[in-house]
């Protein structure tokens, strides 16, 4: 059985999914918290009913004694860490959240990994702890002690973390450094699905930094297919023993949002009215992956261009509010 942590949430979803499209016993959880309409998480994990091989339990991991015996009544094979609090901007404002679920919660995971041992738990961190860095395209090589954000900060220290517990008690683990992901089943607060909302209501949309920002967008099937190739295979020991790796998982391939969003309101058939705004706090101008590493030792590479993602979710939101 393997464990998928946030599997109610947006990539936690389709990693269950893949799992189970090939055989593999999933047991997914997730808290359901409000941090956006948990109708849609529920409208997620409906697309699992009847099928016995999915085994889904509502727990906050933040709940040491509920995670620990999470482990004691199941026997877990693999883990793939998804649940986290999530968005740059959102943790300016709610820092104790962040904390709580990113700090405290992946520490009891840990521990319930030191007392369970599994095969390998992949976890997800973020291209947000590269900061304000300037050298393009990011490199796991590179300095990331400078993050802009609490949240990156959380995710960064989820790393530190891991790797102390991969050489402290033998847990071997992965990170991903996840970049900006899209495709159906979104999160409501990306910015496929704020623009596709707002343009379908006749509403304009935010356009921040001017337009002058690009993101290396990453569609969630390519990303799946990336997650599962990783928990496959163990990372090798380094030399000094430890079984712990971070890679970046993005397309390589950063989009200008301004051809973004053409694309986007192309795949809707209707022009957008753009609102354009300066830079937000936390925000970064520009993002890009250096995949070299996860194309090298997994073989993996994206295959989905915005050309055609973005219309694939447009299908899906369309289908999914009747739009």
């Amino acid at each position: 059985m393997i464990l998928v942590t946030g599997a109610a949430g947006f990539i936690g979803f389709h990693v269950a999914r893949a799992l189970r499209a090939r055989g593999d016993a999933v047991l997914g959880i997730d808290s359901l918290n409000d941090y956006y309409d948990p109708r849609l998480k529920q409208a997620r994990l409906e697309q699992f009913a009847g099928d016995t091989g999915f085994v889904f339990e509502r727990l906050d991991l933040a709940d040491r004694d509920a995670t620990l015996a999470l482990f004691d009544r199941n026997r877990i094979e693999a883990v793939v860490h998804l649940a986290a609090q999530a968005g740059v901007r959102y943790s300016l404002t709610h820092p104790h959240v962040y904390v709580e679920a990113n700090v405290a919660g992946f520490l009891n995971l840990l521990e319930a990994l030191r007392a369970h041992p599994v095969r390998h738990a992949v976890y997800a961190s973020t291209s947000s702890v590269y900061g304000a860095n300037t050298k393009q395209p990011f490199s796991t090589a590179d300095r990331v002690d400078r993050p802009i954000s609490l949240y990156a900060a959380t995710k960064r220290a989820n790393e530190l973390m891991a790797y102390v517990y991969a050489l402290q008690f033998g847990v071997p683990l992965t990170g991903l450094r996840f970049f900006t992901v899209y495709g159906p089943w979104g999160r409501p607060d990306m910015a496929a699905f704020k623009f596709t909302r707002a343009i379908l209501a006749g509403e304009p949309i935010d356009v921040y930094n001017h337009g002058d920002m690009a993101r290396d967008f990453t569609y969630i099937d390519d990303i799946a297919d990336g997650v599962l190739r990783v928990l496959d295979r163990v990372p090798a020991r380094d030399a000094d023993g430890v079984q712990h790796r971070v890679y970046n998982i993005g397309n390589h391939r950063p989009e200008p949002l301004l051809r973004f969003i053409e694309v986007l309101a192309g795949a809707i058939g209707r022009a957008p009215q753009m609102r354009m705004l300066p830079m937000q706090p936390g925000d970064v101008k520009s993002t890009w992956a250096d995949i070299e590493d996860l194309r090298r030792d997994y073989g993996w590479e994206p295959t989905t261009p915005i050309e055609v993602g973005l219309p694939r979710f447009v299908a899906w939101y369309r289908a999914h509010y009747g739009v």
